[in-house]
């Protein structure tokens, strides 16, 4: 990967973690509704195989892809792992036989999950964590933290992180503890509000807004949801610019929006992976940013 750009998770601590501004996330290795094992098992090995061969170094998992299918892929591909590579997780949630989505935020699921992940992952410690909030959860946030702040006290997890949050959580969480990075919906059409399992999240910008203040990375997810625009759409005018694809501006603008955003495009296509990779050697111009808004 021919970019030298880096971003620091975990800044103000002991133990800083830095990575380069793009790595890859790991939900559609999976079956199809993020269930099973992958439809191309040698290919999704081989996927693996790749990040870190062109220099990813950061991948992103949950032991709910699958369940516990991504994990055991990444394991399968890449232990022993390489020094660089740092492997975040997520806890919060758990999947149904019915491949339904299921909350599983309570602190005796959040050890059971952080167990879970660093049996399959190999590990043992995991880099960073993000707890994710599900929507509908009658468990407080704060007790969910807790727990959190808790395990990473016992050496199980290095960094703890948010996902899917919205501001009076991440402020709530910034006050017990140093969060190291959030992982929120967040992308170039797709700045307000975002609806997950039929619940809708807002206050996206605003989140962002928050990490921007507090210096703290933020990890968009989906962020190609909307990268196929119409072809009257500012990106497809950029990509047609550069000769590129609406989902590799999609990714260019992200990089170029603020140097605290790491993202994490994730596909079960080798060739997709490739385009998404090359995304990070295209250079935007202040005039380009400023078209498209």
């Amino acid at each position: 990967m021919n970019t030298t750009k880096t971003i620091t998770i975990g800044r103000n601590t002991a133990n800083p973690l830095t990575v380069k501004r793009l790595g890859y996330g790991t939900m559609r290795l999976t079956g199809e509704q993020v269930w099973g094992e992958p439809a191309n098992r040698a290919e999704a090995l081989e996927l693996l195989q790749a990040t870190t061969a062109v220099g990813v170094d950061f991948l992103d998992t949950a032991d709910y892809y699958g369940e516990d299918v991504a994990n055991r892929l990444i394991a399968e591909a890449l232990y022993p792992y390489q020094d660089n590579l740092v492997i975040c997780t997520k806890v919060g949630a758990s999947r149904g036989a019915d491949k339904s989505w299921n909350i599983y935020d309570r602190p005796e699921n959040l050890r059971t999950s952080i167990e879970r992940n660093l049996k399959t992952l190999k590990m043992k410690q995991i880099q960073l964590v993000h707890f994710r909030v599900m929507p509908g959860t009658d468990t407080p946030f704060e007790e969910s933290m807790a727990a959190m702040f808790e395990l990473q006290r016992e050496g199980k997890i290095l960094h703890v992180g948010l996902s899917n949050v919205t501001p009076d959580e991440l402020n709530k969480a910034l006050g017990m503890g140093k969060i190291a990075s959030v992982e929120n919906a967040f992308g170039y059409e797709q700045r307000t509000s975002f609806t997950v399992h039929g619940q809708e999240v807002r206050g996206l910008q605003e989140v962002m807004e928050a990490c921007i203040t507090n210096g703290i990375p933020m990890i968009p997810f989906f962020s190609l949801q909307s990268s196929l625009p119409n072809k009257e759409n500012k990106i497809s005018v950029i990509a047609e610019k550069y000769g590129a694809t609406p989902a590799q501006i999609n990714l260019a603008w992200l990089l170029h929006y603020n140097d605290l955003i790491l993202p994490i495009p994730g596909t079960s296509k080798l060739s997709h992976f490739r385009e998404n990779v090359k995304a990070a050697e295209i250079q935007l111009s202040k005039e380009d940013m400023e078209f498209l808004g």
